[in-house]
């Protein structure tokens, strides 16, 4: 199988995969040596300032240092808070003045940041969990589609790899495949499906290069499919985790005054906004706890086939090795 698609062309890569941006887990060597390795790292801001303690421009530029390669950003345009808002416009201009354009967005209408990153030169992909979330994206003119399914890390969608394409394949724009891939095998079989490319979080924790605890990456490799739950108490929608013993203790279902605020078109983004600041707090927390002592780590199906640390150039290696031997 050939390794061009869309999706390398967009992001000036050799292997069409994607090291997802990953809130607390995206520090700045990971996102480094996925690039470097011919994939594209992808810097969570979030990851970078708050959790990995980066002024913003800065770590972009300690990137940089490490790989010449292209480096992706990804933007939560959601909203919920007009700070929030005005820091993404902040980090998405600098990202632009350093050169960065490949550009994941989540949530939200993306159009304003497709017009700021178009006048660039770059280009725009958005996350979509299902047809009607594609219709929003295609309309703000983005360029290619992050398709979420039901296997993924942290905030899942509702459908299976293939049905998710079969409903977003007519609009003409290129589909990369978000959730459920951890292997070789998997890599490329998602490429058969029609997809452009594939993004990988979970797996990339499992790496040398990540910081995230021991405990937590021990866990992925402990765990297997069925042990991953989805929790409301992080976000308030279904995030997929661990089902740590942590989280047994805490409940996965939201507290009623939250479910009936999240219900209210007024309320609502005051709740998203309690939750977004509560779970950034906790999940920077458990993410570095190497006594893993609250052990609240977001993770998705694809732990069924991580058994081992790999460094991220091994991992994209084994990857591109795969594609080029299929048929």
């Amino acid at each position: 199988m050939r390794n061009d698609t869309p999706l390398t062309h967009h992001a000036g890569i050799q292997l069409p995969l994607i090291c997802g941006p990953m809130y607390p887990c995206s520090n700045p060597e990971l996102v480094a040596a996925a690039s470097d390795a011919g994939a594209i790292g992808v810097v969570q801001p979030l990851s970078l300032t708050y959790v990995h303690g980066h002024d913003f421009r800065e770590g972009l530029r300690l990137i940089k240092s490490i790989t010449d390669r292209p480096i992706g950003l990804n933007a939560l345009i959601e909203a919920s808070s007009k700070r929030y808002h005005n820091k993404m416009v902040e980090w998405i201009d600098i990202a632009l003045e350093e050169g960065v354009r490949f550009f994941i967005t989540s949530l939200g209408k993306p159009r304003w940041v497709v017009d700021r990153v178009s006048a660039a030169g770059g280009v725009v992909y958005h996350d979509i969990t299902e047809r009607k979330w594609a219709l929003k994206a295609l309309d703000s003119g983005v360029q290619g589609l992050i398709a979420v399914n039901r296997r993924a890390g942290g905030h899942a969608g509702p459908l299976a790899q293939a049905p998710l394409l079969e409903e977003v394949s007519d609009l003409g724009l290129p589909v990369v495949c978000a959730g459920g891939i951890g292997t070789p095998e998997e890599f490329v079989e998602a490429l058969r499906l029609g997809y452009a490319g594939v993004q990988m979080g979970t797996r990339f924790i499992a790496t040398t290069e990540c910081r995230a605890s021991t405990p937590y990456k021990q866990s992925i490799l402990d765990a297997e499919e069925d042990d991953i739950v989805l929790t409301e108490r992080l976000s308030g929608i279904p995030v997929a985790v661990i089902n740590t013993p942590y989280v047994q203790r805490r409940g996965t279902k939201s507290g009623f005054l939250a479910r009936w605020m999240l219900r209210g078109s007024r309320t609502k983004h005051i709740m998203r906004t309690i939750y977004a600041l509560k779970s950034t707090f906790e999940l920077k927390r458990t993410s570095l706890d190497e006594q893993g002592t609250k052990d609240y780590w977001q993770a998705g199906c694809s732990v069924s086939g991580i058994d081992e640390i790999l460094s991220a150039r091994e991992v994209v290696k084994r990857c591109a090795d795969a594609l080029a031997a299929a048929p």
